[in-house]
């Protein structure tokens, strides 16, 4: 069973860059689409991008387009999540999670979340 440990998070002023790590163990790393997602407080877990087990097929939420990468090294088995210009509205606890988006969007009932998640805070 695949076990994903996010790092990276922290607190940053807005306009500021970050890097989330998912570092991943227990399983075969490589075979595995992987998911950011996010959760602010009172809100539901809300999609953030999403890379096919290869790396060929990104997706990304509007919300975050333009501004945020999402990548992956299958020989570190590490996948990234790298965040430019960030705005008080992308604070929350970042998971990443094991799965893969479907012909009709990235649900998080589609990902496994076995991760702890990493806080980001971006004040104003």
């Amino acid at each position: 069973q695949v076990q994903l440990v996010e790092s990276g998070g922290g607190l940053v002023q807005a306009g500021d860059s970050l890097r989330l790590s998912c570092a991943a163990s227990g399983g075969t790393f490589s075979r595995y689409g992987i998911g950011w997602f996010r959760q602010a407080p009172g809100k539901e877990r809300e999609f953030v991008a999403a890379i096919s087990y290869t790396g060929g097929r990104t997706y990304y939420a509007d919300s975050v387009k333009g501004r945020f990468t999402i990548s992956r090294d299958n020989a570190k088995n590490t996948a990234y999540l790298q965040m430019n210009n960030l705005k008080p509205e992308d604070t929350a606890v970042y998971y990443c999670a094991v799965g893969d988006c479907s012909a009709y969007g990235c649900y998080p009932r589609l990902f496994t979340f076995p991760g702890q998640g990493t806080q980001v805070t971006v004040s104003s």
